[in-house]
């Protein structure tokens, strides 16, 4: 019987792309805090995850004739959010450093949490297959 890691690994594979490309777009907001007109944006992860789970893999192609993958599909865009401004400001620009930093941060520790349980997942396998 063949074996699938990505059924081994279940979402958190999908889960890691999805927070690694949430980050980048917190770290952008935060990085564009003082900047006129900028607009704060977010991804909804559940329909990014969903959408990264309907895919094949997040494996990069090699090869023209590869099936693309996760990051080069351009499905980032879609996914993109702008955020509504609790408070608004003269400049035009609607990122909350302190609530940008919060989500960041949260979505940090829950990487984190996907990589714990990918570590749990890959040392079973190992104890698996060494006959622990």
């Amino acid at each position: 019987m063949p074996f699938n890691l990505s059924s081994a690994f279940g979402i958190h594979e999908q889960a890691l792309l999805v927070r690694a490309k949430r980050a980048e777009v917190l770290a952008q907001n935060l990085a564009n805090a003082d900047t006129p007109g900028y607009k704060a944006q977010d991804i909804d992860f559940a329909a990014a995850l969903s959408q990264a789970s309907s895919m094949n893999d997040g494996l990069a192609a090699t090869h023209a004739t590869h099936i693309k993958g996760f990051n080069e599909t351009g499905m980032e865009g879609v996914m993109l959010q702008y955020r509504m401004p609790l408070q608004p400001s003269i400049d035009g620009n609607t990122v909350d450093s302190h609530l940008e930093k919060a989500r960041f941060t949260e979505n940090a520790i829950q990487y984190e949490t996907s990589l714990t349980f990918l570590d749990g997942k890959i040392k079973s396998l190992l104890r698996a297959i060494r006959g622990e």
